[in-house]
């Protein structure tokens, strides 16, 4: 069937519509945010205090700490796109049992964290609130973890490049986000219209301590190939392990999960990483 240049013409103006209104709502499919009340009392039964960072004027992050009376070191946890640290906090048990604390912190507009949400904006308010739990704290560099899950993980390995943590564990990570979503709209200029890039692939290349990739081989939403290709760009510095039959949302319902996490925090390293820490693989 042969098409008009009118009718060509009207395509062209529609699609060019599509792009537009995809860039100015993309945030809205992106981010899912549990919004909370300023006055919204946590309540846990393990140790914990409600922690107020202020990165800037007019910006409010709001975290929570679990914490031991003599930590072996600190898991700074970042989320994934959905809800807020009020659900997000049922997994600092995964880390708390192994003697660590465990930092989170809502990202701009979720639960109680106020703020203009650009990539730049996240990305300060990471290095922010990590500098300042050295500060207050006293947490050595040498034992903090970063732990980023789903969304979380490009944000974890941003963070990892710019500073020397114990370690880098990302749980279903993706290879970058506009590989990811040009995987849900092929049909779109995605490169360009993305205003979230979170070049995972790009960050991971300067990455300066043992990397931990965990991924479910059944994972629709961010396949398992994307940590293979993520894991292949730093092969000396980079462990993957699959958890076989695990999806994106369930991979803590598998033993083998906490098992491997529980010989990941306990520094159970092979050679690799003994040889990497004296600097025989990269400057």
């Amino acid at each position: 069937m042969n098409l008009s240049t009118e009718t060509w013409i009207y395509i062209g103006i529609g699609y060019v519509v599509l792009c537009i209104i995809a860039y100015f709502i993309q945030e809205r499919f992106i981010f899912k945010p549990e919004k909370l009340h300023a006055d919204f009392e946590y309540k846990y039964d393990d140790p914990f205090e409600e922690l107020h960072f202020e990165p800037e004027e007019g910006v409010k992050i709001n975290g929570l700490r679990f914490y031991h009376e003599k930590p072996v070191g600190l898991v700074m946890y970042f989320h994934g796109n959905t809800r807020s640290i009020k659900g997000w906090s049922k997994y600092a048990v995964d880390f708390t049992r192994h003697g660590y604390d465990v930092v989170m912190i809502d990202y701009r507009g979720f639960g109680k964290s106020i703020g203009k949400r650009t990539e730049a904006n996240l990305n300060k308010d990471s290095q922010y609130v990590y500098n300042r739990m050295r500060a207050k704290y006293g947490y050595k560099e040498e034992d903090i973890v970063v732990y980023g899950r789903s969304l979380g993980s490009g944000f974890a390995c941003k963070l990892a490049s710019n500073n020397r943590p114990k370690m880098l564990i990302l749980d279903a990570p993706y290879y970058s986000f506009s590989h990811l979503t040009n995987r849900f709209l092929p049909f779109m200029p995605v490169a360009m219209i993305l205003r979230f890039s979170i070049r995972t692939d790009i960050w991971i290349r300067y990455v300066r301590c043992p990397i931990y990739i965990i991924h479910g081989t059944k994972d629709w939403l961010i396949p398992y190939s994307s940590s293979v290709r993520l894991q292949s760009l730093v092969p000396l510095t980079a462990r993957l392990t699959p958890i076989y039959g695990g999806g994106h949302n369930n991979l803590p319902s598998f033993p083998e999960y906490h098992h491997k996490l529980e010989e990941i925090l306990k520094g159970h390293f092979d050679l690799l990483f003994d040889k990497y820490e004296k600097g025989d693989f990269r400057e």
